[in-house]
């Protein structure tokens, strides 16, 4: 089977390099430096204090490759759109394409039922033209749990967790599912075939929604967002909305918010992937993570005040640095 990580960063090369071990050798899509890295030096990986070094096939957004079986999209939201071109050439009519993407996904009103229209989320996918020229028919969810640092172009460290749930947007195409998920199995990563990968969406981006903003605001680390007074009760607040929104939709929440706090604590002095993005100067995945909430709260008629306040400070932060440069 031909394997690509497309948007192969911190998250990518961790499933690159598990994948590595057990044979399959996975084309990386990456950019700029940390594309010439791993071009050049290969992609350097330290886990459970042990270092490896691993020869990638790497390619840029600008290469030719030829169309894959199994594409995993590691991509920020917002950059799915701008690599349509070259990520659809890699399409061939059996792909399968993995949308390991932090936040409510472009296809979530794909098979959702409820009597709902099927339509993509302005907030993620604002010209419909993900869901037009790669389509939900051929997706599959994902959500990935590791908490993984790029520490320099090339070199990632795995800070914690290996598990990953995977899931058909409708209940349908099991089998395909059930063969990826051995295949990351294999690979030593915990991965479960989920019913509802919606509620495992919602489950991750109730922490996404709490911490993330939160982190690049005050630079804090999850340790440190979740045990300070002030931060935890921003972070309650925010969780309390995300909640209700996603009950809205048919999510469960399985766990009180108090337990879910104390997870993010037990993560230790890990930057948020936002707030890695953000001290490298990178765009931010604020779309996926802020703005679609609040579009499925504006579309479900739930008041959430505390998260559109956090977006606004957020955005007028961003807005304040782009300014003075």
């Amino acid at each position: 089977m031909k394997i690509c990580i497309y948007g192969a960063g911190a998250i990518g090369c961790w499933l690159a390099a598990h994948l590595h071990r057990v044979g399959y050798k996975p084309n990386l899509v990456a950019r700029g430096a940390h594309l010439d890295t791993l071009k050049r030096d290969g992609l350097q990986i330290t886990e459970a204090s042990k270092s490896q070094s691993i020869q990638v096939k790497a390619f840029g957004d600008q290469d030719d490759l030829t169309p894959q079986d199994l594409i995993i999209v590691t991509l920020k939201a917002h950059s799915i759109s701008p690599a349509l071109h070259h990520l659809t050439s890699l399409i061939h009519e059996n792909t399968y394409v993995l949308f390991a993407v932090n936040g409510v996904p472009w296809w979530f009103f794909y098979g959702l039922g409820g009597g709902r229209t099927e339509q993509p989320l302005h907030s993620v996918d604002p010209n419909g033209r993900i869901w037009k020229e790669i389509g939900p028919q051929r997706t599959i969810g994902c959500v990935l749990y590791p908490a993984v640092e790029l520490i320099a172009p090339g070199v990632i460290r795995h800070v914690s967790g290996d598990r990953i749930s995977i899931g058909e947007p409708k209940a349908t195409n099991a089998d395909r599912t059930e063969r990826i998920a051995t295949i990351l199995s294999n690979a030593g990563c915990r991965t479960a075939v989920r019913r509802d990968i919606r509620n495992e969406i919602w489950i991750k981006l109730w922490g996404n929604v709490a911490f993330n903003p939160l982190s690049v605001i005050t630079g804090g680390t999850l340790d440190r967002l979740a045990t300070d007074p002030g931060t935890q009760y921003i972070a309650t607040r925010l969780m309390e909305e995300t909640r209700e929104i996603g009950s809205h939709y048919g999510a469960r929440f399985g766990m009180t918010i108090r337990k879910r706090i104390e997870g993010a604590a037990s993560v230790g002095p890990h930057k948020t992937s936002m707030l890695q993005d953000y001290l490298q100067g990178k765009p931010l995945e604020t779309s996926a993570v802020l703005d679609a909430v609040l579009e499925l709260a504006s579309l479900a008629r739930v008041d959430a005040p505390t998260i559109r306040m956090v977006q606004s400070i957020l955005h007028m932060k961003l807005s304040t640095e782009r300014s003075e440069t």
